[in-house]
């Protein structure tokens, strides 16, 4: 009985003891607190100081029963990001001179909102929403900087919490930095882009969902539903570019998206009309010539296979315009380069099959078309290989270059060739890097 009761002493001194530092180091992180304020350019070492203090205190779960503990909290960590801000902004002082917190604004907000919980005073509540009204700004500029540094989750969590303080103000019927629609609007697209690129599309789809109820006069909405709805029903999803695109007609962002969401959908048609807009609209980009390339060149390989020679040639003709026109825009844009000598190739190879069938044919008409399609198809590889040589000029790792020079070479009965481009592109396998090319630039 004797050893309980002393157990229970030890028990009852340790809480007592526990219960005293939380009291003092609150009573610190105060002081600290105060004589930072009296001047924050030379005190930075007291602000760290009152970090200490303050988690010091809020560990003991008394002193984490008092919402003004928790106000102490949030305004020591307002002022890390005040400071924060400063430095970023205006270039004033040092990041290393302050208290290492990762998401001080986010952590300044919760503190206010545990304040805002716990408050049983009238001067508390009042306390707490002042608090969620400092910590607004703070939290809007420490979300843009998360976001500058992509650090998209942070920004979306700080962008959120500007939106969540703002519903509690209003219920609380306070003034919040939202209260004008446009500023209030903004916020709701900047958090939902920011849930976009952080990986978290429903979150996103939420915030652009009161964009698009409110009839919000923003294109990237439009665009920002159709990525997200995408996911799902990709066909579905589509309503949104096409209002967007009525909308905003000169948007150009949202036209490249709607000739993305065709080359998706592998409807190449439609895809022309487009992409003749999107050229007309920005003349230099060479991408965009290249595209089109590619676009007259499935045409052409469709037209082809259907055994449609006039119409096959015709779309041939024009992928080889599109993609010179995106070598002289660029000459040193490789994939258009490669793509020309691709195209060549690809006539050539699919001309191979026809003469596998004469070969059969042991006729001396037959054996005349074997020979006259087979010099047709050495004229094609012929037209083809100059396109891969500067292709590999401009960059020797690409394999798709590599495989077509070892190939070509090969039907030429240049082995010592074919051997070299083998070897290049088994390194590439590999993982190797080649440092210089083969065909010098």
């Amino acid at each position: 009985m004797k050893k309980l009761i002393l157990g229970l002493l030890a028990v009852l001194l340790i809480t007592a003891a526990y219960a005293q530092d939380g009291k003092k180091a609150l009573k610190d992180a105060n002081k600290a607190f105060g004589t930072y304020n009296l001047d924050p350019t030379g005190n930075k070492a007291k602000l760290k100081e009152a970090v200490e203090q303050i988690n010091l205190a809020l560990e003991d779960p008394e002193i984490a029963k008092d919402p003004t503990a928790w106000d102490t909290k949030g305004k020591i960590y307002n002022e890390i990001t005040n400071q924060i801000v400063a430095v970023r902004q205006l270039g004033m002082g040092s990041l290393n001179e302050l208290p290492n917190v990762k998401h001080p604004a986010h952590e300044a907000a919760e503190a206010f909102i545990k304040a805002y919980e716990l408050a049983d005073k009238k001067w508390q509540t009042k306390d707490a929403l002042k608090g969620f009204q400092m910590a607004q700004g703070n939290l809007s500029n420490m979300g843009i900087f998360l976001y500058e540094d992509q650090d998209y989750e942070g920004a979306f969590k700080d962008f959120q919490m500007v939106v969540d303080l703002h519903e509690k103000l209003k219920k609380d019927s306070e003034k919040s930095a939202l209260d004008a629609a446009d500023d209030y609007n903004n916020q709701l697209y900047i958090t939902g882009l920011a849930a976009l690129n952080a990986g978290q599309p429903e979150a996103a789809a939420g915030y652009f969902q009161k964009l698009y109820d409110m009839k919000y006069e923003k294109a990237a909405i439009y665009e920002a539903l159709y990525k997200v709805k995408a996911e799902e029903d990709i066909d579905a999803a589509y309503k949104y570019i096409e209002e967007g695109r009525k909308l905003f007609p000169d948007d150009v962002s949202l036209l490249f998206a709607e000739i993305n969401h065709f080359l998706r959908i592998n409807k190449l048609n439609e895809l022309i009309e487009k992409l003749e807009l999107a050229i007309a609209k920005e003349p230099d980009n060479v991408s965009l010539y290249s595209t089109m390339g590619n676009v007259y060149d499935n045409l052409y390989q469709k037209e082809a296979q259907e055994g449609n020679a006039e119409k096959s040639q015709e779309y041939f003709d024009k992928a080889l315009s599109y993609y010179k026109q995106a070598t002289e825009k660029d000459p040193t844009y490789s994939d258009a380069v490669y793509s020309m000598g691709a195209l060549y190739y690809n006539k050539a190879a699919a001309m191979t099959l026809e003469l596998n069938k004469l070969a059969e044919d042991y006729s001396k008409e037959g054996l005349k078309k074997y020979e006259k399609l087979k010099d047709q198809i050495f004229s094609e590889f012929d037209e083809a290989l100059p396109y891969f040589q500067k292709a590999e000029a401009l960059n020797p790792n690409d394999m798709n270059t590599l495989i077509a020079l070892k190939e070509i070479y090969a039907r030429k009965d240049d082995l010592e060739k074919s051997n070299v481009f083998k070897e290049r592109l088994d390194k590439v396998q590999a993982g190797e890097t080649i440092d210089s090319s083969y065909f010098k630039k």
